[in-house]
């Protein structure tokens, strides 16, 4: 039986985003670059961590734009726009294999004149909790937490 044949139970209503369709090409070694189906710009992932991010350094990196995303989008809403915004992350791992992660933590640096600590924090718990799609793709169980330094050198 096909896995296109089985029903997934889990599946929201049809009505929504499109599917996200990519390729992922193999460069040799542990290289692979990926882009959507469509075409477009591509992004080199590199086990090795030589070329280009690993796969795992890879998924922290959308985690991060994804919920960078919200937190933009949701200050400037409040008339409150970013002047920076940058990330870091911290991906516990599985000491076995799969070298699964097990726990991530998001450090946000924000700089804005007008963003205030708590509209800041608010902004960050909705991207993380109810907004970032990649963060609703991994395991509701495994702990992400988050940090804030606002307009700190």
């Amino acid at each position: 039986m096909s896995s296109e044949s089985l029903k997934d139970t889990t599946a929201m209503p049809v009505a929504g985003k499109p599917p996200a369709k990519v390729q992922v090409t193999w460069d040799g070694d542990h290289r692979f670059d990926g882009r959507r189906a469509s075409g477009g710009p591509s992004i080199r992932m590199d086990a090795g961590g030589v070329t280009g991010p690993s796969p795992v350094d890879t998924l922290l990196s959308a985690l991060a734009g994804c919920t960078g995303v919200d937190v933009v989008d949701i200050l400037a809403k409040r008339r409150t726009p970013v002047q920076a915004l940058s990330v870091d992350v911290e991906g516990e791992r599985f000491a076995g294999v799969p070298g699964r992660v097990t726990k991530i933590h998001l450090a946000y640096h924000i700089v804005g004149a007008d963003v205030e600590r708590q509209h800041a924090e608010r902004a960050i718990e909705l991207a993380v909790t109810k907004y970032c799609s990649v963060r609703d793709s991994l395991d509701p169980n495994m702990p992400v937490t988050w940090s804030l330094k606002l307009n700190e050198s």
